[in-house]
């Protein structure tokens, strides 16, 4: 019998998003992307296609593919896991396929090898996605409903506060470096990343708890997962309340994980930031996602999550507003992005927290977790999934990403009109 609330335990589940966060911050967001928009940039200002494709748009659909698997891999591995009782061997083995593909992103040298560095892209995120599937079942295990709030933010808070200290030590060693070996020592910040997730996740990998059953896995366990995630959605369908937030859950975390994944891109092509511009404002977005996840945490214990959730929403809905009226011939369009990316910051990591932790309050009564958070994980990534191929397909008919933010707007006030028919009860 596990014992909820131990200091010990909460310590170890925290201590992963101090892992492996810097997955999200230095390649998801920050210096991956803008080190790709730079090798992708011919010398004359052209993009370099790959596979006939704007290289924004093959990046947005390689981290479609990326989630796919992880769509179809999630149900599979966590039946598995819940049948043998052995969710750390999966979340070892997810944690080190991304943490070796950040390493391998060091190899990604020119855009000759735009495959490669795509490759390892793909890898690496099938690795964190995949991780959160176990590590996010292991919250209502260990934690008891009243603290989950706070249990999830200072999840995320420590996860904000190690990816900044990564990304302050490979900016500094790339700013102040020698100019002539930029490129190797921006290649050096990858490497560094995933010796991180590698070395910080062995605490965690050690103490959570892991019971095995000693049962052997069925041979027919592909058709018999998906059988599992289909009676998982008719149980959690028969709630209302948490049928609902699962409907506004899906259409803002369509939004929000989109925009997340291609802000610096934006940053770059539609407002033409410099490289050490867009890199310092996702730096201050994440200091600011710290004071936001507590802050959104405190507010749910005053006002109730729905309420929290809805004035995340609409800041939400704000900042795509923003971001499509903004041209690069606006003299004050820097200042606009800057107080853009102040929303986001805010919003970012306040959401993120409150969704994991509504999500396990509302679930039934089970010892299955995994399965829950499968189901949960496969939603939110299939959303995503959508909304990389929106993304993507409205660049290449537009040309620009900005319409793209428009769509992204949209979805955000769908899922505002959703929640306000939520109510914060299991039945």
């Amino acid at each position: 019998m596990i014992q909820k609330d131990n200091p010990k335990l909460i310590k170890a589940w925290v201590s992963y998003d101090w892992a492996n966060s810097v997955h999200s911050l230095v390649i998801a967001s920050a210096i991956f992307p803008v080190y790709y928009g730079a090798l992708t940039t011919a010398s004359n200002g052209e993009p370099i296609k790959f596979l006939g494709l704007l290289p924004e748009s093959a990046f947005n659909f390689s981290l479609a593919i990326a989630f796919f698997v992880v769509i179809i891999l999630s149900p599979i591995l966590s039946s598995i896991a819940d049948i043998i009782g052995d969710k750390i061997k999966f979340l070892r083995f997810f944690c080190y396929l991304g943490a070796f593909s950040c390493m391998g992103l060091f190899f990604f040298k020119d855009s000759s090898l735009m495959w490669l560095g795509l490759l390892f892209n793909i890898t690496a995120s099938i690795g964190f996605w995949g991780s959160l599937v176990y590590y996010n079942a292991f919250l209502p295990e260990i934690v008891s409903e009243e603290k989950m709030d706070k249990v999830s933010a200072w999840g995320y808070m420590f996860g904000y506060i190690g990816s900044v200290v990564l990304l302050a030590i490979c900016l500094a060693i790339i700013m102040f470096g020698p100019k002539e070996h930029e490129g190797f020592l921006t290649r050096l910040s990858f490497l560094l990343t995933g010796i991180w997730w590698f070395g910080f996740a062995q605490y965690a990998l050690r103490v959570l708890p892991n019971s095995r059953s000693g049962k052997k896995v069925p041979k027919n366990i592909i058709k018999s997962s998906f059988s599992e995630l289909g009676k998982t959605f008719k149980n959690l369908n028969q709630f209302k309340n948490l049928r609902i937030f699962l409907g506004g859950f899906f259409f803002y975390s369509l939004a929000m994980q989109t925009i997340f994944l291609m802000a610096a891109l934006f940053g770059s092509s539609e407002i033409g930031l410099e490289s050490s511009e867009l890199i310092m404002t996702i730096l201050l977005i994440q200091i600011e996602a710290i004071l936001g996840a507590w802050l959104f945490s405190y507010l749910s214990g005053k006002i109730g999550n729905k309420k929290t959730i809805l004035i995340g929403l609409f800041i939400w809905i704000i900042t795509c507003l923003i971001a499509y009226f903004m041209t690069k011939e606006d003299p004050n369009v820097k200042m606009k992005f800057y107080f853009m990316a102040a929303l986001v910051g805010l919003v970012m990591g306040g959401i993120q927290a409150l969704s994991r932790s509504t999500y396990a309050k509302l679930l039934p009564e089970t010892k299955d977790t995994t399965t829950y958070f499968s189901f949960y994980d496969v939603f939110e990534k299939s959303a995503l999934f959508f909304g990389l191929m929106i993304y993507g397909i409205l660049i290449e008919y537009s040309g620009s990403m900005k319409l793209s933010a428009l769509a992204m707007g949209v979805s955000f006030m769908i899922s505002f009109v959703i929640i306000l028919f939520f109510r914060m009860k299991k039945n």
